[in-house]
């Protein structure tokens, strides 16, 4: 099997099989097992290296990056891949960590909804975009937010209030910049023209 290509990075060395496959190890283990010195390498030493340290290295940086919080499983799929890990063995750890119960969407986006309620509150159309962009399926996703009660007229108010509670409502250009504001966070026009009413009423009490 012929190495096409090695790359240094930091302490860690990356090495490309045929363009097909990375092996990424520790600058250590490159010398150890002489791979400077080797244009190509037999199928059994690759399996060695793939199977005991090209997957150790995968798993345990796997691990470290979701000890420090929880992640989906395309941010760990996209950590490692950014890493210079091939997919096969990615998509092993991603396995492996999944039955260990590291992975667990579900879990990760009840957290994510429940932290945003209390700490950023979002319209549903942006939860759920927020969502997909972090990879979850939506039928998890659709889970997740029939369990959580949120009022996005009361949230849409609370931001608005925060933002423009000093401005007149009456003037138009502060309606246009209201709206805009609203829309670009992903509320219904319906919830919008029901906070704009709430504000205007407000302007004459």
């Amino acid at each position: 099997m012929l190495i096409t290509n090695i790359k240094r990075d930091k302490d860690t060395v990356i090495v490309d099989i045929e363009g097909n496959y990375s092996l990424v190890i520790s600058e250590d283990d490159y010398f150890r097992l002489n791979l400077y010195e080797k244009e190509e390498i037999t199928k059994e030493e690759f399996d060695y290296i793939n199977h005991k340290i090209n997957f150790r290295n995968a798993k345990s940086m796997a691990i470290r990056f979701v000890s420090l919080k929880m992640r989906s499983e395309k941010e760990i799929y996209n950590r490692l891949r950014d890493e210079g890990f091939d997919e096969g063995t990615v998509l092993k750890v991603i396995e492996e960590l999944t039955t260990m119960g590291y992975i667990n969407d579900l879990l990760y986006a009840g957290k994510f909804v429940q932290d945003r309620c209390k700490l950023k509150p979002k319209s549903l159309k942006m939860l759920r975009f927020e969502l997909r962009n972090k990879g979850i399926s939506d039928s998890i996703i659709e889970e997740v937010l029939d369990k959580v009660d949120i009022d996005e007229s009361a949230i849409a108010e609370g931001l608005v209030r925060k933002k423009f509670g000093k401005y007149d409502f009456n003037d138009e250009k502060i309606i246009k910049k209201v709206y805009y504001f609203l829309r670009h966070r992903g509320y219904s026009s319906e919830i919008i023209e029901s906070v704009l009413k709430n504000f205007k009423q407000d302007n004459f009490t």
